[in-house]
């Protein structure tokens, strides 16, 4: 997990889960045989090297018979290339699953031996913002804000990314190339945009690039009615006051709040109790990866409870693969996903709305592909321009 470095606020709720169920993970009983397990981490510390470099310490420091990771664009898949390099079953998260597979140089067709992973697709993403752009009005002219990385190209791929299911929807997509993070400036993009008008926005921004894009958006006379925004936008808005998009109508996708109707595997804990468990040990507000990264841990002791043999790597990788569970994050079934070795979790919309404090809050505004949950607010759009 990251725990420095500028990925560190995802390796929090990793980490918190770990430690609340390691009481619970000390041993696995299967019939009249007791296993005991212990924990390890170590830190990725938010770069591919660092985390290749953490998964062989835990192999040649802690042999370790499984490994679980929560990490970003670049440190996940190289922690799941480490793995398979070295036979170790391996179970991963938060990261749309065509960029997973793809971006670590394979096809849905030719399947990984030892590592799995559970989230969401791209065309999940590109349905969901779909459903919020209309919103705005059928066959929007949607302008797209990608970065020339992992995301970017994700996103922009013919068959397995984002933009050809968006299109499919009939709405327009204006892609005038990618940018480099940081960005420095996005006035090509906002030419490009208001050239073509561009009434929405999408992207996977950093908070900061899209605070810089709306800056200058603005001075230019551009005012999309909507940005729809990945990644980064999921995370708590502490600072919502200053991060420059206090006024900016920003929808995202919402795939755990406390409001789902999961509870843990493990001990029953529900998802609104583990998200005030958080906030009253923490301090922080929940984030949204903190019912996957709960579901990571329930996942690897359901494994270990079911393989023929818990201390043997294949036998793991097998109770992985056959793997139907009910967690705090929701079903994660690998025996139907859209490609072997992958789960799939429901995704809503939501949509930051000004809260208490400096904090912005995320309200749902779209759960028509979790109808377990019910929209508790409308999406605000702008008015249109001149």
């Amino acid at each position: 997990m990251p725990r420095t470095g500028r990925l560190a606020r995802l390796g929090q709720p990793l980490a918190f889960a770990l430690e609340r169920l390691a009481t619970r993970l000390t041993h696995i009983t299967q019939g009249t045989r007791r296993h005991r397990v212990r924990l390890a981490w170590r830190d990725s510390r938010s770069e591919p090297d660092g985390a290749r470099r953490a998964v062989a310490e835990l192999v040649r420091d802690e042999d370790v018979r499984m490994v679980v990771t929560m990490d970003g664009t670049r440190t996940l898949p190289a922690v799941a290339d480490a793995c398979e390099v070295l036979s170790i079953p391996c179970l991963s998260t938060v990261f749309p699953w065509q960029a997973y597979v793809s971006g670590r140089g394979t096809e849905p067709a030719r399947p990984f031996r030892w590592t799995y992973h559970f989230a969401w697709g791209l065309d999940d993403i590109a349905a969901v913002f779909a459903e919020m752009w209309e919103r705005v009005g059928p066959g929007r002219t949607v302008g797209c804000l990608w970065n020339d990385g992992p995301q970017g190209q994700s996103l922009r791929h013919p068959r397995h990314g984002f933009a050809p299911v968006a299109a499919a929807h009939g709405h327009t997509l204006i892609d005038p190339g990618g940018y480099r993070e940081p960005a420095a400036c996005f006035e090509r993009h906002v030419r490009r945009f208001k050239e073509a008008g561009a009434e929405v926005v999408t992207s996977a921004a950093t908070v900061e690039d899209l605070a810089l894009f709306q800056r200058q958006a603005r001075e230019a006379g551009l005012r999309p009615r909507l940005i729809t925004c990945s990644r980064w936008l999921t995370f708590p808005r502490e600072n919502a006051a200053t991060d420059g998009l206090s006024n900016t109508r920003v929808a995202t996708l919402v795939y755990w709040t406390p409001r789902h109707p999961f509870h843990c595997s493990l001990d029953g804990t529900t998802a609104s109790a583990l998200a005030g468990d958080y906030q009253r040990t923490t301090g922080r507000p929940w984030p949204q990866p903190l019912g996957p990264a709960h579901a990571l841990v329930e996942i690897a002791a359901h494994a270990l409870a079911t393989a023929a043999d818990p201390t043997d790597r294949p036998a793991i990788a097998a109770a992985l693969g056959r793997t139907r569970l009910p967690t705090i994050a929701g079903l994660v079934d690998f025996t139907c996903g859209p490609t072997p070795n992958i789960a799939l979790l429901p995704l809503a919309g939501g949509q930051w709305r000004p809260g208490r404090g400096r904090r912005h809050e995320l309200a749902l505004v779209t759960t028509s592909r979790l109808p377990r949950l019910s929209p508790d607010a409308e999406l605000t759009v702008g008015l249109p321009g001149p």
